[in-house]
């Protein structure tokens, strides 16, 4: 199951961690981890390289968190709430594999 939550100050988006497996297929053949995985990266790169804001990432195997300050994370809202929005739709489509949460902070 690959569990993504989503950080949120005060109606901002600050940041999200991405953790797990969806074990819909083999490894390699998974199109719902490399969906996610895709749009996690996608959105991690628009934030650092592209818009130049900056942000603590951390990557591991299965596993993507990345944090901003409130005043960075108002710059990226349209970044992350698209990623917010892409993972919503991945998870009606595929239930089982996909779990979104906001956390309150």
């Amino acid at each position: 199951m690959i569990n993504a939550v989503f950080t949120v100050s005060d109606g901002i988006v600050t940041g999200f961690k991405i953790s797990g497996h969806s074990d819909y297929s083999e490894h390699g053949s998974d199109i719902v981890c490399s969906a996610v995985s895709s749009a996690a990266y996608m959105a991690a790169n628009t934030i650092t390289e592209v818009q130049r804001i900056k942000a603590e990432i951390t990557v591991n195997d299965g596993f993507m968190e990345t944090d901003l300050s409130k005043e960075d994370a108002k710059a990226a809202q349209v970044i992350l709430n698209g990623l917010l929005l892409h993972l919503n739709a991945l998870k009606e489509e595929y239930k089982q594999f996909i779990k979104v949460k906001i956390s309150e902070v």
